[in-house]
């Protein structure tokens, strides 16, 4: 196991059985693409092995940190020395750096193929620091190696190597969502899509109550969208698009999602300006949950839900069959707003420009829609929401503002 650093280096051996071997060393110089060169050779006498696991396999032969990873522009790692340590099974390893970087890594173990060890990491690229949240589902020694590459650079040059021991494994129901990307959290994505002050600086949100807020300051001509996915649903009544609700105010982009049961899931963010037709990714977040949540979703969304309309009652997409309903919904522009369901009523506007009225939700089965019109020439309404009217047991409606 060797480890280099700026002007010296060292070698740990562990002989894989008693008897006598030879260590032979090669160097060349640091600049150099030239052959390495023999050095020097030791010999090893092994009176008794030591019979731990072995080390994952390391094809950049180094441990620890690069000898010039300054010039990669990382100054300084959280965990020095080449060994890390997961006594819990979960890891956190942040790297402060002196420009902005984009790191991937890669988590190797004897018994960890491909697909699930991208479930063990969440990457975050910030201005000054990369951070790595790392899960180990096994027992043992693993790999975990970073690449990095300048925002203009087309390679990732690998940079450090860390061998990590854990000493309990994580339970593997409980590992990160798949798909996710290299920006995680807030960080140098969000800040180029104009996204600042975000509640949630961490790509990791844990709740008890089954339900978060997610809030940026967004500029004016920026339009975000969120996706919430989860790899393995049981339970949940409807679609996950769902139990998820972005709502676009003056300076601010909120993203609400509540959850229809426990596990781990990912929100993925994605924004356009002005001056773009598609959507790009922003950021991704991960989001556990283990308390047995069951929230109603919200309503579903049509595409006239868009900047300055805001939700504020009934918060939920299931409404209690024959009940009164308040509704409480701001629509910029609208010239008329109403709600289509057993029959059709007109909500009034207040005069901070809140659309309500009270609605007979009707018979189990049936659609509540909020439409509008935006024009007082226009014969046509336009659906904004639409809500299923549920028999059994009254939701929670919640309200908003």
């Amino acid at each position: 196991m060797m480890t280099v650093s700026e002007n010296n280096m060292t070698i740990k051996v562990t002989p894989p059985t008693e008897g006598l071997f030879d260590l032979m060393i090669f160097a060349r110089h640091a600049d150099s693409q030239d052959p390495y060169n023999w050095v020097c050779s030791y010999q090893i006498q092994c009176l008794e092995p030591h019979n731990g696991e072995k080390l994952p396999e390391n094809p950049f032969h180094f441990w620890g940190l690069h000898q010039k990873v300054r010039d990669f522009g990382i100054k300084e790692s959280s965990h020095k020395g080449e060994l890390l340590v997961a006594p819990q099974g979960t890891l956190l390893l942040t790297l402060q750096t002196s420009r902005p970087l984009l790191a991937m890594y890669e988590l190797i173990n004897k018994d960890l193929d491909a697909a699930l060890s991208k479930k063990c990491l969440v990457a975050q690229a910030e201005e000054e620091k990369l951070s790595c949240h790392v899960l180990c589902p096994f027992q043992g020694y693993y790999r975990l190696s970073l690449f990095v590459k300048d925002l203009g650079g087309t390679i990732f040059r690998n940079v450090a190597n860390f061998l990590i021991r854990c000493l309990r494994p994580v339970n593997q129901n409980e590992l990160f969502p798949s798909g996710l990307s290299m920006h995680c959290g807030s960080g140098i994505s969000s800040n180029g899509h104009g996204l600042s002050n975000p509640s949630h600086s961490s790509p990791i949100i844990t709740t008890k109550v089954g339900k978060c807020n997610i809030t940026f300051h967004t500029p004016a001509d920026v339009e975000v969208i969120a996706s919430l996915s989860k790899d393995k649903v049981i339970s949940a009544k409807y679609p996950l698009e769902r139990y998820i609700l972005v709502t676009h105010l003056k300076t601010k982009v909120s993203v609400c999602v509540v959850l229809p049961e426990s596990g781990v899931y990912k929100v993925g963010l994605f924004g356009r300006s002005k001056d773009n037709k598609d959507f790009a990714h922003i950021c991704d977040y991960v989001i556990r949950c283990f308390s047995d949540p069951s929230w109603p979703p919200f309503p579903r969304v049509y595409s006239l839900w868009r900047r300055g309309c805001v939700l504020l009652e009934p918060r939920t997409g299931v409404l209690q069959e024959q009940s009164w309903v308040r509704f409480r919904i701001k629509v910029p522009k609208a010239y008329q707003a109403v709600v289509l369901g057993q029959e059709k009523t007109v909500l009034q506007q207040t005069l901070n420009m809140i659309w309500e009225g009270d609605v007979f939700t009707g018979a189990a089965g049936t659609q509540v829609k909020l439409a509008a019109k935006f024009s007082q020439h226009c014969s046509s309404l336009e659906v904004i929401l639409a809500f299923e009217v549920g028999g059994g047991s009254p939701a929670s409606l919640g309200c908003s503002g």
